[in-house]
């Protein structure tokens, strides 16, 4: 297909509210998500969710990457429930859509899965000017926070790059910091057994939730405190951040769900409400 050609088929679909996958075959509108990825036992989150977006919005959900991390399963459980919420959304394998200038001002939101993955130049500078120009950009885990491991300006905009998870999957606790801030509102402590990211964090971000390292399996990082979510900007465009995800079961955890929606919701309006100043300094000014 030409770029011309898929420039066309993009533009078309994020009318029509369509889903797409490039270069894979299309999903429907209708097409239900797989049991595996949403399971019917499944429960809501306790907190309320937010309210549904206002208006039709337009949303790319881009996966790949580490297969490790699910990202299908992820698109699965994801991509259904985005257009519950009103939201057109374009469903791509590939980070080609990034580097349509066009295709991407047109939305209003990306949702990022491709854990350490390599992109093209022009791919980057696309999605760099969409987001500056506004877009909202969310994701979790290594999706988004272990991307790109060589491209330092996308770290920039992101908030912070994983480093390790020592122990592997372990049973840990996450707080909740913020109580008011409307991702977080509502929703208590709470457990769960996952990979425990220690990252390289903007000290900068507005946090909403940490976790302690125990120091059973790096016994130097004993109490040290990570956050787990974050919010930040990236010129006009809102960042949501959460490392919980390395594998679709931990979106059992109701809380863990239920923050994830909120961050992507959130991110999403970036064009639609004012943005407060997020930086949250963690370090006193002199």
């Amino acid at each position: 297909m030409s770029d011309t050609s898929r420039r066309q088929l993009l533009r078309g679909t994020a009318t029509v509210g369509l889903t797409v996958a490039l270069p894979g075959r299309a999903l429907s509108q209708s097409e239900p998500a797989s049991p595996a990825a949403r399971p019917a036992d499944k429960e809501e989150p306790p907190p309320p969710p937010l309210p549904r977006t206002r208006g039709r919005k337009n949303a790319l959900f881009v996966y790949g990457g580490w297969p490790g991390h699910q990202p299908d399963k992820c698109r699965d459980l994801f991509v259904p429930w985005l257009k519950t919420q009103g939201f057109r959304v374009t469903v791509a394998d590939t980070l080609d859509p990034y580097a349509d200038d066009g295709f991407m001002a047109s939305l209003d939101l990306v949702v990022q899965i491709f854990t350490m993955g390599t992109i093209k130049k022009e791919q980057l500078k696309g999605l760099l000017r969409a987001v500056k120009s506004g877009v909202g950009l969310a994701g979790w885990h290594g999706g988004l926070g272990d991307a790109f491991r060589n491209e330092t300006e996308y770290q920039f905009m992101v908030g912070g790059q994983w480093v390790s998870h020592p122990g592997g999957i372990i049973g840990y606790r996450v707080n909740i910091t913020d109580h008011e801030d409307p991702v977080t509102r509502g929703v208590p402590d709470f457990d769960l057994r996952t990979e425990q990211y220690y990252m390289h964090v903007d000290p900068n971000n507005k946090v909403l939730a940490t976790t302690t390292f125990k120091g059973d399996h790096a016994d130097w990082i004993a109490d040290a405190v990570m956050p787990v979510c974050w919010k930040k900007v990236y010129g006009k465009g809102r960042v949501f951040y959460s490392s919980l995800g390395h594998t679709v079961d931990v979106f059992d955890v109701p809380e863990a769900l239920g923050i994830t929606r909120r961050g992507l919701l959130w991110a999403s309006d970036s064009r639609r409400e004012d943005t407060m100043n997020l930086i949250s300094p963690a370090y006193p000014a002199r």
